[in-house]
């Protein structure tokens, strides 16, 4: 008699059923893979090519963002990959990439299990890059800078507390002051592809009107002034791919038209 089945008995348990449980049990899990094809440059060897590099995961063993396959590709594969990221929350704007061909959040871009085909990942186009898929933000901020996006009032509040604002007026921020500068909707454009280092861009454009169009600031007119040359505003060609691909589903041409509007009533 087998150990087992006499196990089975003195427990008063069916031998032909315990086998069974047992036998499934031992039964190794399916593994579900999924390839994933990101793009690779390394400044330390400038001889290497830019090229991409497949790496398959079991989604079975992986969170459902493209941020997670990429992390566990850092942790557990190759941990020289080289990448942003900070909130997972599509708060911070960190992890903007180029995924199939759309600039999107890697932490806001689920992983295509329907589809048997490779997801190919790029850092956003037509920047440098600074290693794998981390661009070069520089120019980006600095002309971020440029528009001065902070408050200028020429007047105190009477309590030395805070600028009040009517609700109506605060309704005109609204999808403005939610953009979180991750550059998605500036790397779109075409127009910014070709003249980023005098077109201000989607993102940097629609931060621009938020300020004019706040009710509390005082410096529209020198803001307006700032803007009136043939590049930095009226490059945009109105073909909305910033509006299209924006990962907080917020609208950069509707912002810029409306700055055309001002700047044509100046």
């Amino acid at each position: 008699m087998s150990l087992i089945n006499q196990a089975a008995r003195s427990f008063g348990i069916n031998a032909r059923s315990s086998t069974r449980t047992l036998a499934t049990a031992a039964a190794a899990p399916k593994t579900n893979m999924k390839g994933f094809q990101i793009y690779r440059w390394n400044p330390d060897t400038p001889a290497e090519k830019p090229h991409l590099q497949k790496f398959e995961i079991d989604l079975n063993k992986c969170g459902p963002m493209v941020l997670d396959a990429i992390l566990k590709i850092k942790n557990e594969v190759d941990p020289t990959l080289t990448f942003r990221r900070s909130c997972r929350e599509g708060i911070c704007g960190s992890c903007a990439m180029n995924i199939d061909g759309i600039n999107t959040l890697a932490c806001l871009k689920r992983i295509d299990k329907e589809s048997g085909k490779d997801m190919k990942i790029y850092p956003l186009p037509h920047m440098y890059i600074v290693k794998d898929l981390v661009p070069d933000m520089t120019l980006f901020y600095k002309q971020y800078k440029s528009i001065q996006p902070y408050l200028q009032a020429d007047s105190i509040p009477a309590d030395g507390k805070e600028h009040y604002q009517s609700k109506e007026d605060r309704l005109k921020l609204d999808g403005m002051y939610e953009c979180i500068l991750c550059a998605c909707c500036s790397t779109s454009c075409p127009s910014y592809w070709w003249n980023q280092d005098q077109y201000l861009g989607p993102a940097v454009l629609m931060q621009a009107y938020r300020w004019i169009a706040d009710s509390r600031d005082s410096k529209k007119a020198e803001r307006l002034a700032m803007l009136q040359n043939p590049f930095s505003l009226y490059r945009c060609h109105t073909i909305f791919n910033c509006s299209k691909t924006c990962p907080k589903g917020l609208n950069p041409a509707k912002a810029i038209a409306s700055l055309k509007m001002e700047m044509s009533s100046a």
